[in-house]
């Protein structure tokens, strides 16, 4: 399976529904997307993904990282 935003195949399964397997979660281990087997074909599908979200794992480095939060003050 391919990641649909960066088409890496780091692909894993998340979780399942825990009654029913009505849907499972999967997750990009390269750029960290996370979706639902049950979205439609333009979220999960590589090749019907948005090209305007789409990620170069290459420019994964590149990217801002997210500030720290701090700590709650008292």
């Amino acid at each position: 399976m391919k990641c649909p935003r960066c088409e890496s195949e780091t692909v894993s399964l998340l979780k399942k529904a825990p009654l029913d397997n009505a849907w499972e979660i999967y997750i990009c281990g390269t750029c960290t997307l996370s979706w639902r087997n049950t979205e439609p074909d333009n979220i999960t599908d590589p090749a019907k993904y948005d090209k305007r979200f789409k990620i170069d794992p290459a420019n994964i480095v590149k990217l801002d990282q997210i500030p720290p939060i701090p700590e709650l003050k008292k």
